[in-house]
């Protein structure tokens, strides 16, 4: 799954020389988080995000008097307090390197990027949505978490025998374990009891960690 199948295409945006108040107006009414920063001609400058807007305005134990307080705000403009150049992703990169991404820059949005074109944003919502898509979806559907050894053929044979028993896999993915000679899988599948897999699976050897109906 890439980036351009989960982001919000065309997004809003900002330009560089709005106010502070007309940004935070904008990011209240749509109930965003994050605003591009674009010019005249649609280049990206930087993001601007609530908490830099929040973190420009003036403490409340400041000694300004609140028409003061207006008069800076209203003077202050994005191209101020935004982040740039802002990190941006192509759109055609896989969703768990946006993820990734997000993690190591400790961000929660991506401007997401098709050449030096400006085509969408992706957001720490949107990964958590694709998340639960994957693993959580469904009705009637048994979602089972083993304990495998970490060795190559191991999930052929865990896909080989669900499809035996006549289950149908959905989604599987993988999760470090708590040592290198392990590994998690979660399963989403349907298609066959969980009174006949669980035994079967664990007359393999495997570890079941937990397991349970969605929908």
């Amino acid at each position: 799954m890439l980036v351009k199948d989960r982001m919000t295409p065309n997004p809003m945006v900002i330009a560089p020389d709005a106010s502070h108040p007309e940004a935070l107006r904008i990011l209240h009414k749509e109930k965003f988080s994050y605003l591009p920063v674009v010019d005249k001609s649609g280049k990206l400058l930087g993001m601007v995000t609530e908490t830099d807007l929040l973190h420009a305005a003036p403490s409340s134990a400041t000694s300004l008097s609140i028409y003061e307080m207006n008069y800076l705000l209203s003077n202050l403009k994005v191209h101020e307090v935004m982040s740039s150049p802002a990190i941006t992703i192509p759109d055609d990169t896989p969703i768990e390197e946006a993820a990734r991404l997000m993690i190591e820059k400790s961000i929660g949005a991506l401007p997401v990027m098709r050449g030096k074109e400006l085509v969408g944003i992706i957001t720490e919502t949107d990964i958590f949505k694709t998340f639960a898509e994957i693993l959580g979806q469904g009705e009637g559907v048994l979602r089972i978490t083993l304990r495998s050894p970490d060795q190559p053929g191991e999930l052929a044979r865990l896909t080989g025998v669900i499809a035996k028993l006549g289950g149908n896999i959905h989604a599987v993915a993988a999760f470090h374990s708590e040592d290198r000679q392990h590994v998690l899988f979660t399963f989403r599948l349907d298609g066959v009891d969980e009174k006949v897999l669980l035994p079967a699976l664990k007359e393999m050897g495997e570890q079941v960690v937990h397991y349970c109906r969605v929908g």
